[in-house]
Formats: C-alpha cells, sequence, structure tokens
C-alpha cells in the first residue's frame, strides 16, 4: 500500500514539473516576442540636400572722439553713410536693424622708469553699433557682405562678419524626413523577417534619433545632441529612426 502511494505521489510530482516547465517555455517565448529585448530591431536613415533661403549678414561699427558727443557724432555719421550704402545697393529699411549703442571709456596710462604704473588718464570715448540685415534675397546681402569697399573709401570703421544661411521650411523639411527614415527602417525589419522566415508582428519600439544639418559635401561630424550648420548656403539633413517589431 504504501508503495502504491509512493507511485502515486511521484506521478503527480512529474506531471506537475511537466507542466510548469510547460508554462514557463511559454512565457519565455511571449517574453522574446513582445519585449523589447526580443524580435527584430532595425535602424533606418534618410537623407535630403537642399539651399537655405534665408540670410542674415551681421556688421558692426565703431568712432572715438575726444568726449561721448564728438565720439557720438561721429558714429552717427557713420551710420548715415552705411545705411545709404546698403539702400543703393538695394537693401530696404525693413531688412536692415540697427542695434544699440554701447560705450567704452579710453585710458592713458604713464609709467616710470620701473616700470610701475604711476598715473591713469581719461582719453576719450568709444562707441560702438551692430547692424544686421535679414532677407530672402541670398545673391544680393551675399554680394554686400563679399565687397565693403565704399565703406572703408569713406573712413568707416567697419567689420563685416561672415553671413548665416538658414531655412524658413525646416519643420515641413523634418516631418518628410522622418517619414522616409521610418519606412527605411520596416523595409530593413521586413527583409530581415523574410531571411530568418519569421512573421513581423506588432510594433514594440520607435526611437527617433537627432536631427542634423551639415555643410553638402563636407566632412562635417555628427553630434549627440545634433548639428545645425548656419555657414554654408547648400547643407545636407539626415536623420535616423530605430523601430523594434515583435516577430511570431
Amino acid at each position: 500500500m504504501k508503495e502504491y502511494k509512493g507511485i502515486i505521489i511521484a506521478l503527480i510530482a512529474g506531471i506537475c514539473a511537466i507542466v510548469c516547465v510547460s508554462i514557463l517555455s511559454g512565457r519565455m517565448v511571449t517574453y522574446k516576442q513582445t519585449s523589447g529585448s526580443g524580435g527584430l530591431t532595425a535602424t533606418g536613415s534618410a537623407s535630403c540636400d537642399f539651399e537655405a533661403d534665408l540670410i542674415v549678414w551681421r556688421g558692426n561699427f565703431s568712432a572715438y572722439g575726444n568726449t561721448m558727443q564728438a565720439a557720438y557724432k561721429r558714429l552717427k555719421k557713420d551710420a548715415g553713410v552705411i545705411r545709404q550704402y546698403l539702400i543703393d545697393s538695394g537693401v530696404t529699411e525693413e531688412e536692415m536693424v540697427f542695434g544699440s549703442i554701447s560705450i567704452s571709456k579710453r585710458y592713458r596710462y604713464e609709467y616710470n622708469e620701473e616700470g610701475y604704473e604711476i598715473g591713469r588718464y581719461e582719453d576719450g570715448y568709444d562707441l560702438y553699433q551692430e547692424i544686421s540685415v535679414t532677407s530672402g534675397d541670398i545673391d544680393k546681402v551675399d554680394g554686400i557682405s563679399r565687397d565693403i569697399t565704399r565703406l572703408i573709401e569713406a573712413d568707416v570703421e567697419f567689420n563685416s562678419e561672415s553671413p548665416e544661411y538658414y531655412y524658413t521650411k525646416l519643420d515641413e523639411l523634418k516631418l518628410q524626413l522622418i517619414e522616409e527614415a521610418t519606412a527605411n527602417a520596416k523595409a530593413r525589419i521586413d527583409i530581415m523577417a523574410e531571411g530568418t522566415g519569421a512573421q513581423v508582428d506588432k510594433l514594440l519600439t520607435a526611437n527617433l534619433g537627432v536631427f542634423q544639418i551639415t555643410a553638402q559635401n563636407s566632412n562635417s561630424d555628427y553630434s549627440y545632441g545634433g548639428t545645425f550648420n548656419t555657414s554654408s548656403r547648400q547643407k545636407t539633413a539626415s536623420i535616423t529612426v530605430k523601430l523594434n517589431y515583435s516577430v511570431e
């Protein structure tokens, strides 16, 4: 009788073990098919060459005077020369903006024979002002920024900065590239599934990479936080999308 009970207990234990293994196996399969660490993962990319449609050119000029009034009078005169030069070059009043004036006091120093400072005296004022030109006519402003001969001949102490190039339809371009990169990632998933005999099931995760804008045909490095090139008129935009699908 004891042997009979022992056999029954052993059979029950075996059946329970089989059931537990089956349940655990089923859960493992389900986990592999549905978790982010399983299934098929692919990264798609998309890029597009485009040309800037907005230019911003900045410059600054300065004037010196023994008094603040004298320096301001000279600066105001130079501002008039610059404004007229820009108007003659085709820039409208709406496209140019003169910034606020900054003032710096100049000093003259006196030293003794040992090289120690023994006196400091006021020696006039330096006034500075910035100007920016924003326009959709890139060729026009581009040419002006590279030729300020007339201002130099007029004895204007003008410093021209490099133009900055922007694209006003960047949001639309981003959406287009996201759509293309997503389609590219899905196509790669389908190819991998076909090659492995798997059946693509549900989308588990989708991750969007950073948006990169670099100079066209350049060796510009991508940045972890994204690159936004403003120094080149001809640009290339790119983005990546990473998809993870479960499989059956």
